[in-house]
């Protein structure tokens, strides 16, 4: 259960940013949870206490520590994430190259990676926002300081998101098992500039953007067939651009960790968000 509410800016920044959202009492049974990659970034700020733990997939034993607020770069797999961590957060999900303007570094270096929004903004003004965050109430409040926050940034003097970037993203998410060449052929760079400025301001390859839209596409329509009490692998595999279940399963696990029956089991609510 989570006490949940969510916020679309309006422009300029509906631009950069999908949604903020505040949440608290979130109180699940299970310790962790596995977080299925998107693509895209986030800011996460946690309002319960004033650090974050990001485990090793691979060890859950394993973690590293992070202040409260933390910027998570775009993912080609899933993360872990402490439940107990996430009884009160606020944050903010960038649009795919949304987050690029506002972290003075290009968004490829946080690829499959984290950052302490101090090491990214300094000290003082992450500190500023959490506290400020922790001052109001309502969520409504909260979201009206997110917004100033951003608009603020706006203002500084930053490098836009590239035209060519936009357009590709906007056609990657429509069909991303389309071939990357289809979308490049229309843009008037060469491959090599168009993949170092994609990477730059989306943080992950053409390529690897692409994939893992695919997967969230599966994931859609397992939802959609779930609601109907059928589930036709072959034909979502068929329906996603997959060669055949083979490849859609290898793919699965690989972006998930789990294979298609198993997420459907162990899914939460949230679709991207999966019980341990």
């Amino acid at each position: 259960m989570m006490n949940f509410h969510h916020h679309v800016p309006s422009a300029p920044l509906s631009h950069f940013i999908s949604m903020m959202w505040f949440g608290d009492d979130y109180i699940v049974p299970h310790s962790l949870e596995r977080v299925l990659p998107t693509g895209e970034m986030a800011l996460i700020i946690n309002l319960y206490e004033n650090r974050t733990r990001v485990y090793d997939a691979d060890d859950p034993s394993k973690f590293k520590t992070f202040e409260g607020s933390i910027v998570v770069g775009a993912y080609s797999a899933f993360t872990l994430i402490d439940t107990e961590e996430q009884r009160a957060t606020a944050g903010v999900a960038f649009r795919p190259g949304g987050a690029f303007p506002f972290l003075g570094l290009p968004a490829g270096e946080l690829q499959d990676s984290n950052a302490s929004l101090s090491d990214l903004w300094g000290r003082q003004a992450a500190s500023d926002l959490r506290e400020h965050l922790l001052a109001t109430r309502s969520p409504q409040a909260k979201f009206k300081i997110l917004e100033r926050t951003f608009l603020s940034r706006i203002n500084a003097p930053f490098e836009p998101t590239h035209p060519a970037v936009s357009f590709a993203v906007a056609n990657f998410r429509h069909r991303p098992q389309r071939p990357v060449s289809s979308v490049t052929d229309q843009i008037g760079l060469s491959d090599r500039r168009f993949i170092q400025l994609f990477s730059q301001q989306v943080g992950l390859t053409p390529k690897l953007f692409c994939r893992v839209q695919r997967f969230q596409q599966v994931l859609r329509n397992i939802t959609s067939s779930a609601a109907s009490s059928v589930i036709d692998w072959p034909q979502i595999a068929l329906t996603c651009g997959y060669f055949d279940q083979a490849h859609f399963i290898h793919d699965f696990r690989a972006f998930s960790g789990i294979n298609p029956t198993t997420y459907l089991t162990n899914k939460t609510q949230f679709q991207n968000h999966v019980a341990l």
